[in-house]
């Protein structure tokens, strides 16, 4: 056994059967995993939050990256725990670009995992909520919560959309790595910096945004805690304004920025002219649904 790191066209074709083993597992199985990813990244951008709180004296940047640097606890578990992310998902695309995922097996897996993303981050807004943690640091982690989601909500609709496009190319260059890795420690080290690098820019998710701007949502129902503290224009924290001018936009600037600005990018070096044609990492439907079954740290993302 080589620990050595696979090189690019290995992670190009373990990629294109990670994402056959991805669209060919079951509903119920594809959802449940859906719903904890959306979990993990909730947790992750809950422990920005926490960490952005009174962080007003540190410089910007000093305290973006702090916040990148623990937001990426978030796909830490969605990798090595094992769960299905939208977004990293958008590399399916390599499977279906070679014609071994048909183009309703694609939008399937999506169409579940991307529900699945938003129960789970919402389900975790509503727990903190319920717990009052917004409460915590004085009322500063609350008005932390407030603060970004009126930042989010103030994009317009083409901001949007470039946001998230690089976002997501940076959200799918720390899973491409991750498909080099051989160990644990590889795939830890192999998220960190380009997830850092997202946050600490600014630029938009839209799984972390299903609890970002929920949380917001909640909190605000909290009129007195809102009056106590020092809140932001708080006019465009709806729940319209929310699904139609940040979350829309910004999963179809995710989609272009993972499936076109890398999947079909590296698809395109790597895997062109190999149509249809199985690899040897997984020759079989067999294996891709062994793959599907006892593969979730390789399939993660």
């Amino acid at each position: 056994m080589s620990f050595d790191a696979l090189p690019p066209p290995e992670m190009a074709r373990k990629a294109e059967s990670v994402g056959v083993a991805k669209a060919e597992m079951d509903t119920s199985s594809t959802f449940a995993l859906a719903v904890l990813a959306g979990a993990f990244i909730a947790v992750g951008a809950a422990f920005a939050t926490n960490t952005l709180a009174g962080s007003s004296d540190l410089p910007y940047g000093v305290g973006r990256l702090l916040g990148g640097l623990t937001f990426s606890l978030g796909l830490i578990l969605v990798v090595v725990a094992g769960a299905e992310l939208f977004t990293g998902n958008n590399l399916i695309v390599m499977a279906w670009a070679s014609g071994r995922v048909s183009t309703l097996r694609l939008l399937r897996n999506w169409a579940i995992v991307y529900v699945g993303n938003f129960a789970g981050a919402l389900a975790t807004a509503g727990l903190l909520y319920a717990g009052k943690q917004y409460e915590f640091g004085k009322g500063a982690v609350g008005e932390t919560a407030l603060t970004i989601a009126a930042t989010k909500t103030g994009y317009g609709f083409g901001q949007a959309v470039a946001l998230g496009m690089l976002c997501n190319a940076l959200v799918c260059i720390a899973v491409w790595l991750c498909y080099s890795a051989r160990t644990t420690t590889d795939k830890i080290l192999s998220i960190i910096p380009p997830i850092s690098a997202f946050v600490a820019a600014g630029f938009e998710h839209s799984v972390a945004n299903m609890f970002f701007v929920p949380f917001a949502l909640f909190v605000k129902s909290d009129t007195a805690f809102v009056a106590a503290q020092k809140a932001p224009d708080l006019s465009n924290v709806t729940w319209g304004r929310f699904l139609g001018s940040n979350l829309l936009p910004v999963t179809i600037g995710n989609i272009v920025g993972g499936g076109l600005m890398v999947g079909a990018i590296y698809w395109f070096v790597y895997l062109r002219g190999q149509r249809g044609v199985e690899t040897p990492v997984a020759s079989t439907s067999a294996t891709g649904r062994a793959l599907a079954s006892t593969g979730q740290r390789d399939r993660s993302g």
